[in-house]
């Protein structure tokens, strides 16, 4: 783990190499381009970036259309605007007719600690996993967030990928396997597994290093596709571990815990603790890793519940 930057910096990268690959790509933004990241292709591509301004249900009609000229579109704006007051334009004029649209959403979460209630996305992937056609991407750093920008852009069909606000450590290196609807393994174990998105996948990680020195082995799963889950995976971990721990900066109701225990309760029964935000709203605070702590997010809250799991198991 060497070196840290905002994932959604390097998804502004990304998209400028993809727009040297692709001329039919284009950017729509709704006025925040700056945090969003799609200034890097306005500035290399001017002619194929779209300020649409504060407007973003607008933004997603104008994406939809370029969609059927034959455009491949990325809109961008933040997760609570693109996952909420936008819901109903994806869901219907994207998801419906599956249309080629890629909905890059960030600041999500918790994390964004300082704009408080009203900016803090804990539903987007709530919303975005009940649409069909949809699918619902949450990358965990760098590596695997340009590798995620390059595979939404070659599928085929409508796509929300939702992206934090803060730097975030290298996990993966460059050699590492990406495919969509396919979790990757960054540690085995069999006393039990952690399942996280997003940037949980850090403290996930930390959690394991933790565990590891009390003689508990933790499987690490980065689930950076929400839909389609990995079932195969989660099937594996219910079958050759104790129990399960899912992770995630969002509610617990409707998210990966409960895709989760989704699969769980249909293929495989095992016991599985949601680690994310229980049910409710969080507050606003200068320091986002304070947040985590408050909110049951970092990882020794993560160590806590994966030993509440380890020792009813062994009761």
């Amino acid at each position: 783990m060497t070196g840290s930057i905002p994932n959604r910096v390097v998804y502004g990268k990304t998209l400028v190499e993809l727009g040297e690959l692709h001329l039919e790509l284009v950017v729509l933004d709704a006025d925040i381009s700056k945090s969003t990241n799609t200034f890097h292709l306005a500035r290399r591509f001017p002619e194929r970036f779209f300020n649409i301004g504060a407007a973003e249900q607008n933004m997603i009609g104008i994406a939809a259309g370029l969609a059927t000229t034959g455009k491949l579109p990325f809109a961008s704006t933040f997760a609570i605007f693109a996952g909420l007051r936008a819901s109903e334009q994806i869901r219907t004029s994207i998801a419906y007719p599956k249309l080629n649209v890629k909905i890059v959403a960030t600041n999500a979460g918790v994390e964004i600690c300082g704009d408080g209630v009203t900016h803090q996305a804990i539903e987007d992937l709530a919303v975005m996993r009940a649409i069909p056609n949809l699918t619902v991407v949450s990358p965990s750093d760098p590596i695997t967030t340009r590798k995620a920008t390059m595979a939404i852009a070659a599928h085929v069909g409508p796509v929300y990928m939702r992206l934090g606000r803060q730097d975030a450590v290298a996990l993966h290196d460059d050699n590492t396997e990406f495919a969509l609807g396919r979790m990757i393994r960054l540690r085995d174990g069999d006393d039990l597994a952690i399942i996280a998105t997003g940037h949980m996948v850090e403290q996930a990680i930390q959690a394991a290093e933790a565990l590891a020195g009390d003689g508990i082995h933790a499987r690490v799963l980065d689930c950076h596709t929400i839909k389609p889950i990995d079932a195969a995976a989660i099937v594996a971990a219910a079958r050759e571990t104790r129990g399960i721990v899912t992770v995630e900066d969002h509610n617990i109701v409707g998210g990966l815990g409960s895709a989760v225990c989704e699969v769980v309760a249909e293929h495989c029964p095992a016991r599985v603790l949601r680690a994310g935000l229980q049910d409710c709203f969080a507050s606003s605070g200068r320091d986002y890793r304070k947040l985590l702590a408050h909110y049951g997010l970092n990882w020794e809250a993560i160590v806590r519940r994966a030993r509440e799991l380890f020792e009813r198991k062994l009761a």
